[in-house]
């Protein structure tokens, strides 16, 4: 029983990392030449939030109960990208100490002659 959760998560982990527009998103941002773009995709936040403020508003004039999963994952995806822009800083700047490294060991090596 306990192998066919474990298959059965990791199947769904593997869907949603592979066809949810937001992971997909995040996917790209945490590559070297999209980790730039960490602090600007925090503002992609606001559209989520927004939307859960529209869903809750519904909810409260008699929308349908299942409207609290989309706030749920509104505010979800909104608190991603909002944990992604602090965090893509911290990687950049990781990839560029480790950069500015390899290319001064790169220049202090000597040059083999033939």
């Amino acid at each position: 029983m306990f192998s066919l959760i474990w298959i059965a998560s990791i199947h769904t982990r593997d869907f949603l990392h592979r066809y949810m527009p937001t992971n997909i998103v995040l996917d790209r941002l945490r590559t070297r030449r999209g980790l730039k773009w960490g602090v600007p995709a925090m503002l992609l936040a606001i559209p989520y939030l927004a939307g859960a403020n529209i869903l809750t508003i519904l909810i409260g004039r008699g929308a349908p109960g299942w409207f609290h999963l989309l706030v749920l994952l509104c505010i979800w995806n909104a608190f991603k990208f909002l944990v992604m822009g602090p965090v893509s800083v911290v990687l950049l700047v990781r990839a560029r100490t480790t950069e500015r490294r390899d290319r001064r060991l790169l220049s202090r090596s000597p040059v083999p002659t033939a």
